[in-house]
This record gives structure tokens, sequence and C-alpha cells, in this order.
């Protein structure tokens, strides 16, 4: 019985000696960035030793006050398809991320983040370069080394990302053309007066003009690494990446912002336009009447009278009809409640929000869904 439990003993020692020696001699290739040397489980096979080159290449430029939720959910997607078991090694995807001098940026939460360093002397070395922007759009200055060297590389025929703000930065060095493009629907009169020549939307995600793609920002620059992911890589990929993340899906490039703002491109009055973007921002919580006329610098009265011969209704009417669309579009778009729907468009209750709504659309708001969700699935 001693002998038995020392053989035991024995056989143990030499599996933890193995396993240890394994952890000690891991060793990538010279050519991979060092990684950590964490064993794969007993028996299973690390199948991506010994990796070409990856399938997608990103390069990421990051702007000062650059926006966070847009580059790091652009990045992690890379990230967890590049590897299995989320080990963020970069076999199938890589990423370099700059900046046009090589020093750190600051983002719009005020969070500084280092590069990797200047813009990369081969611009073939990437598939894909974005352009990260965020609160520094009212800035129109282009480094002069940032513009030549994106022109390079579109003369190189390396694709063009423009994230959030980004676009503006493409537009800037004159590399949109006829394009179109796709911009956050908070920012879409600032591009519209800085462009007027190019043709700026927000029904949509992102729009692949197929050398140019450009992306509104936030969480849909998780949609448009999926989508780059997909092409590249495979669905597998993708869907590796969704899960990781806990998504439902990839939505895609097709489907319109949750937006609830006004097209007031034909409309020349500042007061009426500073009063409309102040209440574009407060859906969800209305300010009175007072506070709009306190926060653009006019009287009550007068501000009433700017709206009505700008857009024949008052600030309160226009107010509701944006917290109106903004509720069909929650209907269509989000497994909520009519209840819930009406809170967060600002309603009291769900029977004061069913009221305004029949009375905008003609249908009640659970008619409307139920029409809206069954056009969506008609082949």
């Amino acid at each position: 019985m001693v002998m038995g439990r020392r053989i035991f003993s024995l056989r143990r020692l030499v599996r933890l000696k193995s396993r240890a020696a394994k952890l000690n001699n891991c060793v990538m290739p010279s050519s991979r960035p060092p990684t950590d040397c964490t064993p794969l489980p007993d028996g299973a096979p690390d199948d991506d030793v010994g990796w070409g080159k990856p399938e997608l290449r990103i390069g990421f430029v990051l702007l000062e006050q650059f926006t966070l939720t847009a580059f790091a959910g652009l990045v992690d997607v890379l990230r967890l398809a590049a590897d299995h078991g989320g080990r963020s090694r970069k076999i199938h995807a890589s990423w370099r991320v700059m900046s046009w001098d090589g020093k750190p940026r600051t983002s719009s939460a005020g969070l500084t983040l280092d590069v990797e360093g200047a813009l990369a002397d081969d611009v073939t070395a990437f598939d894909y370069i974005a352009v990260c922007g965020g609160n520094d759009y009212p800035n129109n200055y282009v480094p002069p080394q940032l513009r030549d060297w994106l022109r390079t590389a579109a003369a190189a025929r390396v694709r063009l990302l423009g994230i959030c703000t980004g676009t503006f930065a493409l537009a800037h060095a004159d590399l949109i053309g006829a394009r179109t493009v796709c911009v956050h629907w908070n920012v879409l009169d600032s591009f519209r007066a800085s462009f007027p020549a190019t043709r700026a939307v927000v029904d949509r995600l992102f729009v692949d003009e197929g050398d140019l793609i450009t992306c509104a920002g936030s969480t849909a620059a998780i949609d448009l690494g999926l989508y780059l992911v997909t092409r590249h890589c495979g669905r597998d990929k993708s869907q590796q990446a969704v899960r990781h993340m806990m998504l439902q899906g990839m939505r895609p490039s097709r489907l319109p912002q949750a937006h609830f703002y006004a097209d007031l491109s034909g409309i020349q009055d500042v007061r009426v336009r500073r009063a409309a973007h102040y209440l574009e921002q407060r859906v969800d919580d209305p300010p009175t009447l007072d506070a709009t006329a306190r926060y653009v610098g006019v009287g009550r009265r007068q501000l009433e009278r700017a709206f009505s011969q700008a857009l024949g209704m008052s600030p309160t009417a226009f107010q509701r009809g944006l917290r109106l669309e903004y509720a069909s579009w929650l209907l269509l778009n989000n497994p909520r409640s009519i209840t819930e729907t009406a809170l967060d468009c600002g309603f009291s209750d769900g029977a004061h929000f069913s009221r305004e709504f029949r009375a905008r659309f003609g249908l009640s708001p659970k008619q409307f869904q139920q029409r809206g969700t069954g056009a969506k699935t008609t082949p």
C-alpha cells in the first residue's frame, strides 16, 4: 500500500514538473509581439502557432479629445476576433495606435492614452486607417504632416475610416470628394455648415463607399468593426467577438441612428437653430419654454415669434414632435414596454403619451409597433 502511494506521488510530481517546464519555456515566434505564457488547457490544440500575416490590419490615428467608446469598441472587436479565448494575440487581426506627432492624446473624457508612436513610414502596412475624432471637431486645423500622410495613404489605395468626428479631418484633408458620409446626428448641422457640398446622412450607422467608410461613432463603431471582421476574417470570427462582448448580434449599417433631431438646413434664424439643438439634447428631460429662451438669450415671446415665423409652430409643439419621433424609433427598435418608452421620451405617463402619439401618427403606440414590426420582418 505504501509503495502504491509513492508511485502515485511520483507520477503527480512528474506532471507538475512538466507543466512548469511548459510555462518557463513558452516561446513565441520572434517576428510577433510578446504575449502571456498561459498554457492552453490539457489536450487543447494551439492551432494558431506559426501564423502568417493577419487578414485584417488597421492603423488608428487618435485626434485630440477623441471619444473613448468609439475607439475602444472598435479595437476590442479586433482584439476578440484576432485570437481564441480572449488571449489578444494579433493573429487574425492587428492594430497599431498612433498620433500624428507620436505624443499621447487626451480623450473627450479627460483620460490620456499613450500611443505606439508617430505615423507609420509605410502606409501599406495597413488595410485601413481609422481617424478617430471627438469633441475637437470645431477646430478646423489639420496638421500638414497628418494631411499629407492621409493623402499618401489614399493614393496608395489604403482604405480610410472616419470614426465619430474623424470624418471632419478627412473632409478638411479634401479626401471626401463626391462620396456620401455618415456623421452623428449631434454634429450634422456643424458638418453641413463646414462642408455644404458634401452629402452627410444620419439615417445609417455607417456608410461604406468602397475606399472610404464613415461611421457615426459611439457604439456604431462596434458594428463597423464586426462588419470588417466578417468581411476579412469570416463570420465565425465576428461571432466570436459578439459572444465575448455579450452582444445580441451585429446591427446592419442601414439601421437608422436613434436620432431625434430636426432637419433645419433651410432655417437661417440662429435663435431657432440654437433652441432646436438645445431641445434635441433634452428629449428625455424637456426644459421649460423659459429655460430654453434663457439658453438662447432672448425673451420667451421673442422665441415664440421666431419659431412661428421659421417653422410655423411654437417651441412647445416642436419639442413635442421631437419626443414623439424618438418614441416612434424606440417602438420599432427597442423591446420595451409602452410605459417605459413614454418615460424615456419625457412623458409623465403612458396614457398621456398614447393620446399624443395617436394624434400625431393616427395609431396607438401598440398598433404602430405591431405594424412596424410586421413590415420589418416581411421579406
